[in-house]
């Protein structure tokens, strides 16, 4: 028998959506497909006009940022690096040495699981805890954050902002975190959609990626850097922008 939904299931219905929402609207930018940088250019990490921001993503680690590390030195590259607290806290000595070659340090949270997935009520506390974490060790108080994933809420938009983070996304990625990635793809995909003043993310660990995923991206920034500076693009740390 076909019987109408009652008013009231209607309603709650509604409101679980209407809760829903406003909870994980924000994620909705987080797609591929929305995460445009002609429509959300400050949340992709554009500044037109100015140099290309190299970011990474998921350090530190104790041999693959290093290596990382090694190449930008190389090229007299500086970068902005994204960290987990609780591997800044782990990896003091790393963390000392991204300060030391005058790397940006920012907040990519405590630990890697994606906002909605963690408990209401706690991500203002660990993005608290990440922040103190990079302070101590560094002696700067982090500017950036960027949510794992690149998922966001409302609860993680909220938390960062009251803990003094500005949230940031990117325009253009290698994909180096794939098993499939090679220096060459990465290459390719980051050169596609990259834009002066745009906002490029690759990985210095692959602890959240295929196993020996950084060796691809060492290789791939080695050619990315070459590539722009035979171009005369700039590069350098989002907050140099800013």
């Amino acid at each position: 028998m076909n019987r109408a939904w009652p008013w009231w299931s209607s309603a709650a219905a509604a409101g679980v959506g209407g809760v829903a929402a406003a909870a994980f609207g924000p994620a909705l930018t987080s797609l591929a497909p929305r995460r445009r940088p002609a429509l959300f250019p400050r949340l992709c990490g554009v500044e037109p006009g100015a140099a290309l921001a190299l970011t990474f993503d998921d350090g530190p680690d104790g041999t693959s940022t290093p290596a990382v590390l090694d190449v930008l030195a190389r090229h007299e590259v500086r970068a902005t690096f994204f960290l987990l607290g609780r591997h800044a806290a782990a990896h003091a000595d790393v963390v000392r040495r991204l300060v030391d070659e005058g790397h940006e340090l920012a907040v990519h949270g405590w630990d890697h699981w994606a906002l909605p997935l963690k408990r209401p009520g706690t991500v203002r506390g660990e993005l608290s805890r990440s922040v103190e974490v990079i302070e101590t060790l560094a002696g700067v108080r982090p500017r950036w954050y960027r949510p794992p994933f690149g998922v966001m809420t409302t609860e993680g938009l909220l938390a960062a902002r009251a803990v003094g983070l500005d949230t940031v996304l990117w325009s253009t990625w290698g994909v180096d975190w794939a098993a499939r990635a090679t220096p060459e793809s990465v290459v390719r995909r980051v050169l596609r959609d990259a834009r002066p003043g745009g906002c490029v993310l690759l990985h210095d660990s692959d602890r959240c990626s295929a196993p020996g995923s950084w060796r691809t991206t060492v290789a791939a920034t080695e050619a990315l850097l070459r590539h722009w500076e035979g171009v005369g693009q700039p590069v350098g740390p989002l907050g140099a922008r800013r």
